[in-house]
């Protein structure tokens, strides 16, 4: 394993949409294996491909590690199916964009559904802080990034305190 550079905004791979991922190989176990050591290192709690150059459907992310439970799990081709009414506005940060915390709403519970590093289907609901970073992590595969997200005054803002 090796830690792999993490693209900064405003680094024109932030803003594509991911290529779906064919086969579950052994390059992609190592991606994956590679892009989980870089979020540990960094220290983040998700990471998706492009925010490492690699432009595939695919992020890692461990809601728990932080509080002594690590729980990885690497997200293959992921589907968002459904989302509660119910919206939460929280802070949120990036390792693409570091320095900048913008607050940003988003549904307090989502459904996934993606392929495991196994190649077997997946199907959850997430709520707290992993619904957050499924959905965060989500919007990279999208070419979204957090300041996506906000209003033109918060925009401005948070862009005016970000230098590269």
């Amino acid at each position: 394993m090796s830690l792999l550079p993490i693209v900064t905004w405003p680094d024109p791979r932030l803003s594509r949409r991911c290529n779906p991922v064919a086969t579950v190989d052994d390059g992609i176990r190592s991606l994956a294996e590679d892009m989980l050591e870089t979020m540990y290192d960094a220290p983040g709690r998700g990471l998706a491909g492009p925010q490492v150059g690699a432009m595939f459907r695919l992020f890692v992310m461990d809601a728990t590690w932080r509080d002594g439970r690590p729980a990885p799990r690497i997200v293959i081709n992921p589907a968002i199916v459904a989302g509660s009414d119910e919206t939460v506005a929280m802070d949120e940060v990036c390792l693409s964009i570091p320095g900048v915390t913008a607050r940003v709403t988003r549904p307090a519970r989502v459904r996934m559904r993606w392929t495991g590093i196994d190649g077997a289907a997946r199907d959850e609901w997430f709520d707290g802080p992993a619904a957050r970073i499924v959905q965060h992590e989500f919007d990279h595969l999208d070419g979204i990034v957090t300041f996506h997200r906000l209003d033109p005054e918060a925009r401005a803002a948070a862009e005016e305190g970000y230098s590269p």
